[in-house]
């Protein structure tokens, strides 16, 4: 799935895209707001205002590919559009850039109401987005801008659930001795401070020791595996693993092959990919994987875009707040996974997945979001 990475690292083409004006091709309308910002919580008493004018009350999502996370969102989008009496399609761009834009401006076309989208490549995607936009419609985003909605991860507060999830089992299970290895990825700027956040979990602990703080070449199973060979030439014993599910994954076999994997470890992961969330069934040495749940996220997507269409005041940015996997909530997870629109009905539930900022309507539809936003930006 990796789904939390593919999020944040279309960041890196987004920060290019905030600078720059729509293509010449395209009518020009309002540039958004370009320059970062701290948004205020979301007010959902805000005044309603307009309702857009001579658009379609149909939903449509713009998808990259169709990787399981992807899929979740369009579970809860689909959802959230049969709740509030949208017409409802998917487009799928398998990961072609060209054909993206090229369905968006087809969505500009049919006056459709809103679009949500997960870029192929959000630098050439961004003025098709912002026709939607000036169109009166709205666009609800996973990570880049342009949109009216846009969507992320605080990537600091990811890490730390994971980290301190592990803290807690090294104080409560090891008597606050370890040997701990962080696998990461601080060459993908967006995702740093995920490890930032790990570290600083462990910097007061006197027992722990950080025995290896290193990316896999590549970022992947294989490369978590190979990565874990050479620590494990060097260390005799290591009791946490930390990173991406994907790396850890990988690294999980290393510790088996050479006889060195034990209940009482505590290795973890982020992404709730299905084979971590196997692994912590077991009930072995893979104790927590950090997820978000795409689908109550694109149901909140799917609720906004009709309340937009209704004229209702909606968030310009979202939290998707993580949640740490572990055996005892997995199948609470899952069963709010398979029904987003209960979690979305109760408040405390809600809570606990998202957190909106910021409001925006028809009328002040100008406003709309044209930079990297993360609610972790001061």
């Amino acid at each position: 799935m990796q789904g939390l990475g593919r999020l944040t690292a279309g960041l890196c083409a987004a920060a290019l895209l905030a600078g720059l004006p729509a293509s010449p091709a395209l009518a020009q309308g309002s540039p958004g707001i370009r320059t970062p910002q701290v948004l205020q919580p979301f007010d959902p008493a805000a005044p309603a205002c307009t309702v857009p004018p001579g658009l379609e009350r149909t939903l449509r999502f713009s998808k990259d590919n169709d990787r399981d996370f992807i899929e979740g969102v369009g579970q809860g989008l689909q959802a959230a559009a049969a709740d509030r009496g949208l017409d409802y399609a998917e487009a799928l761009a398998a990961n072609d850039a060209a054909r993206q834009a090229t369905d968006v401006d087809g969505f500009v076309r049919d006056k459709a109401g809103a679009v949500v989208t997960a870029p192929v490549d959000a630098y050439s995607l961004g003025p098709h987005l912002q026709q939607v936009i000036w169109s009166g419609g709205y666009v609800g985003a996973v990570v880049p801008p342009p949109a009216t909605t846009i969507l992320n991860a605080p990537q600091y507060l990811t890490g730390k659930t994971l980290a301190d999830e592990a803290a807690r089992h090294v104080q409560e299970e090891l008597g606050g001795r370890a040997n701990v290895v962080l696998l990461t990825h601080d060459s993908l700027q967006f995702l740093a401070p995920r490890f930032t956040a790990m570290r600083d979990a462990f910097k007061d602990m006197e027992g722990v020791r950080i025995v290896a703080d290193i990316s896999p070449n590549p970022v992947s199973e294989e490369g978590g595996y190979t990565t874990m060979k050479l620590i494990l030439a060097a260390n005799s014993q290591i009791d946490v693993v930390l990173g991406a599910d994907t790396v850890v994954l990988g690294a999980l076999r290393a510790l088996r092959e050479a006889g060195k994997d034990r209940p009482d470890m505590f290795v973890g992961g982020i992404d709730g990919e299905p084979e971590a969330v196997a692994e912590i069934r077991k009930g072995g040495p893979y104790k927590a994987s950090v997820a978000l749940s795409s689908p109550v996220f694109g149901y909140a997507l799917g609720w906004y875009a009709a309340d937009w269409l209704e004229g209702k005041s909606v968030p310009q940015a979202m939290d998707i707040l993580p949640f740490a996997l572990t055996s005892e909530n997995i199948a609470q997870y899952e069963a709010d996974q398979a029904d987003p629109g209960a979690v979305w009905a109760d408040p405390a539930k809600r809570e606990a997945y998202l957190r909106m900022y910021g409001n925006i309507c028809y009328d002040t539809r100008e406003q709309y979001l044209n930079f990297p936003w993360s609610s972790e930006s001061r």
